[in-house]
Order: structure tokens, then sequence, then C-alpha cells
């Protein structure tokens, strides 16, 4: 992939940008076998090919950092002196993004949002965030210090969804998240809704389960690749068909990927997902209800879990800190006969294998969540080891 604002030093978070798609691929795959294999050596794991998505227009999602000014506003990321560095035009995106970001750009001096000016502390707008369905709709939130803004977004909105929809990327929902603090955080907890709409539906397809929509609410979590996160859920439920597991626990559940593939591929099975996140949960059940899949949700702390009776299958997926010493003691003491094992970074993998030693892992792959970057997905499935 070749990149003009990698070219001319104005961004430099896209570390292999130049390298080959194909020698990235292998790197990452390299690393995250040495990594398993070193804390299970000899171990016969099965490692499939490395999912290769495309390189670039992959992303679901933009994080752009507002700069400039009311007249001129920047959208990317910022510069070491604070300043804003516009990078409208980045090729990871997808499409809808890259056609959407000039419009919303615009948008900034029709509605007179002040970028937040971090030397000086001054300002309303930090962060324009930006969400691609599937299906094309957008998901866009106004990250602002406070609800000045909010009569006259609401005011041209409207102009704003016509001007989306001419350019191709037709809104579906639209907020305003309040982070009145000069920290370094991308939001803050408070969300204010502008749309009848308060869901993005994420409509993914291409497994065995069919097609299965996800609602995702302003603050949930999502795979940044779609293309991923479809080839992940596929895998999954392909992986432990022939188990045929009659009970399935999901931890960090999310908005339910994992949960309700797994119960869309397997009718009967029982599956319940645990995820911290209560609007997550709300939109885990509202896909389940709508699917007419018995998937059931909880909101609490996956960390904390501890097993009511034995499930036959345990799904993890945390986050780059991975489960920790507690939870791999729980997933043992539990004792369910599968582990699948969805990881955002494989040292911590490699880590919880280690606390985790009643587990063999069996079958394994490495998913390219993020093209340009040393980051990606490492999905392992572990089989309890016989006494």
């Amino acid at each position: 992939m070749q990149c003009d604002y990698f070219d001319a030093g104005a961004c430099r978070s896209c570390a292999f940008m130049g390298e080959s798609h194909a020698d990235q691929l292998t790197r990452k795959d390299r690393a995250a076998r040495a990594l398993v294999a070193e804390v299970r050596p000899g171990a016969g794991v099965a490692w499939e090919a490395p999912f290769a998505p495309p390189e670039a227009g992959f992303r679901n999602k933009a994080k752009m950092v507002a700069g400039g000014t009311v007249e001129a506003p920047t959208l990317g990321i910022l510069d070491g002196d604070g300043h804003g560095v516009d990078l409208r035009g980045c090729g990871l995106h997808e499409p809808a993004i890259v056609a959407a970001l000039p419009v919303l750009a615009s948008f900034v001096t029709t509605a007179r949002l002040v970028p937040y000016d971090v030397p000086t502390r001054r300002g309303e707008l930090k962060h324009v965030l930006v969400t691609c369905s599937p299906d094309g709709e957008l998901m866009v939130r106004w990250v602002l210090r406070s609800t000045e803004a909010l009569s006259r977004l609401r005011k041209h909105l409207p102009a704003l969804a016509a001007a989306l929809a001419e350019a191709g990327a037709p809104l579906r929902v639209a907020s305003v998240n309040l982070q009145p603090e000069h920290k370094a955080v991308l939001e803050g907890p408070e969300e204010v809704v502008l749309t009848e709409d308060e869901t993005l539906p994420m409509r993914l397809s291409g497994s065995a389960a069919g097609a299965v929509t996800l609602h995702l609410r302003p603050q949930a979590f999502f795979q940044t690749s779609t293309v991923v996160a479809q080839a992940l859920y596929a895998t999954a439920a392909a992986w432990v068909r022939d188990a045929a597991p009659a009970s399935v626990v999901d931890l960090y559940c999310g908005v339910g990927g994992f949960a309700l593939h797994l119960a869309a591929a397997a009718p009967g099975t029982r599956v319940h997902g645990v995820e911290i996140s209560a609007e997550a949960v709300a939109a885990a059940r509202r896909s389940a209800a709508e699917a007419g899949l018995p998937a059931t949700f909880t909101a609490g702390d996956a960390t904390a879990w501890a097993a009511d009776g034995t499930p036959d299958l345990v799904v993890v997926n945390p986050p780059r800190r991975g489960l920790g010493a507690d939870l791999c003691a729980s997933i043992e003491d539990a004792a369910p006969p599968l582990v699948l094992y969805s990881s955002c970074h494989a040292t911590t993998l490699a880590r919880d294998l280690g606390d985790l030693p009643s587990y063999d892992p069996v079958r394994a792959q490495v998913l390219d969540m993020f093209p340009q970057t040393a980051h990606h997905e490492t999905l392992v499935l572990l089989r309890r080891r016989e006494s």
C-alpha cells in the first residue's frame, strides 16, 4: 500500500507502510507461532494459513482528532506541538467514511463547532468519530467539552443527513459525547443521541450461521475490520461444530458477536454472554430477540466470572491486557472441555496459556485485523488435557 501522508512524513501511525502485505502477514504469523510454541513446546497445534483481508479500505471506524479553526478545520491527528494534521483522505478507511469526512469537515464550519486547541485548552470539538456498517450507513459522534453547541447541531442535522446521503454515506445514528476534561481520553461517559435510531445495524454474513445482525450503540466496542470480524465468527463456528457443545459461556461478549453466531450455527445450544458494558448487553439482547435466538446476556465483570456448573465451551475475547491469573484460575476450576480464545495481543495470550496448564492449543490462526501495523488477532482453540 502507498500513502501520501506517510511519504510526506505527516503521519507515521502505520509502521509497516511500504512493506508488502505478504511479508507483514509472514512476520505476524511467525511471531504468534513462536509465542505459543514457547509456552507449549511440542504441542501439536494445527496452524491455519493467516487470514488476509484487503490491506486498504478496511477500517470501519475513523477516530479523527479535530484541529484547526472553525473556518478551516482539520480532521486527523495532532502533531508534536498539538496542532491539527488533516488526514481526511486516509486510505485505511472504508469508502463511505472517506466520502463522509469532507462533508463532516464542512459541517464543523456550518454548525460553528470550535475545534479544541490543546496548547491553549480552548475550544469545544475534540473528536469526530465515524463508524460504517456493512450496508454503508454511518454512526457519527461529536466529542464535545460541553452542551454549548447542542442546539446548533440539532438545527443543522437534517442538512447534514441530506449532504451525507448525496455523498453516498447515509446517516443512521448521530450523537454527542461529552468529555470536558483536558486529558488524553477519547470520550467521556455521557452520550446524547440526536437521531431517532440509537443503534447502527451491523449485518454480517458469510458464515454457516447465515446473516446475523448485531446492533451497535454509540459507546459499544466492535472489531475495527468488518471483514475480519466476519471471518472470526465464521471460523469459531466451524471449529466447534464437531464438538457440538450443548452449553457455551462467552466472556467479554461485547454486542454478542461470538455468542450470537454460535447460537445461530447450532440451534438448541445454550449460549450465555457476560459483558461489563450495560449498553452492549442491551444491544446484544435486542439482536438475539430480533433473530429469535435463545442466547442470554448479563452485564457483569468477566474477570469475576465463576461457573455455575461446567459449560461445554468457554469463549474469551479479552482486551489487550488478557485474562489475568484470577480468571484463568476460574476457568481451570470450571474445567470446560474446550476454550476458544480470541486474542488481540499474542504476548498476553502466551502468558494466559501459562496460567491454563490443563489446556493445550489444538487449532490456531492469525487474522490480520490491522494491516500496515504490528497488531493482529490470534484465534486459538484449546482442549482440556485428559487426566
